[in-house]
């Protein structure tokens, strides 16, 4: 594992530098906020975010009050070593307002429900659905029923969109595809094994060329 350089990191002249932090799991961008060398040694240390608060002059363990704490997986830095980005696994809401990320408001443009952060987030809701009662989630339900019930949901969703591939039924294709990605999820989560397991394992056999 590589350890804390802060040679390489451009602080400003009040000695902060930006830290973005993003979900690792959904890639949605949480929040942004500042950090210090000192702030950066204890979020090497604790393996938590740590930053500098330039309203109160001090160094910020976030989550340390609402318990929402962010858990590092990894920091990166930019090109210019004037911006780091920080991927975590946060505890609860990134924001004060208790939303998950800051960034909740549009300003202008238009955005879609195609977004790619979607996958990610639906696991996040199916995994605390798991704990609520089979009579009023379908989630809970399939997941009480056992791991053959959800390998077999698995099966049929898997073939039926195979059918609708093979007649090119492009509007059963749709539905029956993301009929199988929600199984999928679910049967992720009945096998225990993490969406971000199944994403490392599809990055380890990409071979992307360095332009």
């Amino acid at each position: 594992m590589m350890k804390l350089d802060l040679a390489k990191i451009k602080f400003d002249g009040a000695g902060l530098v930006t830290v973005v932090v993003q979900d690792a799991l959904t890639a949605e961008v949480l929040m942004t906020a500042w950090a210090d060398a000192e702030a950066l040694r204890l979020t090497e240390e604790r393996g938590e975010l740590v930053f500098w608060s330039r309203s109160r002059s001090c160094l910020w363990h976030k989550g340390e009050t609402s318990g929402n704490k962010m858990r590092l997986r990894e920091m990166r830095i930019d090109c210019d070593g004037d911006t780091l980005l920080a991927l975590v696994e946060p505890a609860g809401p990134a924001c004060h307002t208790g939303r998950r990320s800051c960034f909740h408001r549009t300003l202008f443009g238009e955005g879609g429900a195609g977004e790619p952060t979607f996958l990610g987030r639906l696991f996040r809701y199916l995994s605390v659905r798991k704990n609520d009662s089979p009579d009023e989630s379908y989630t809970a339900r399939l997941l009480s029923s056992g791991l053959s019930r959800v390998a077999q949901k698995v099966g049929e969703e898997g073939v039926e969109t195979a059918l609708a591939c093979a007649t090119r039924d492009k509007d059963g294709f749709r539905r029956e595809a993301a009929d199988l990605l929600y199984h999928l999820l679910v049967a992720c989560i009945a096998s225990g094994v993490s969406f971000s397991d199944v994403l490392s394992e599809l990055a380890s056999r990409h071979k992307e060329k360095k332009k």
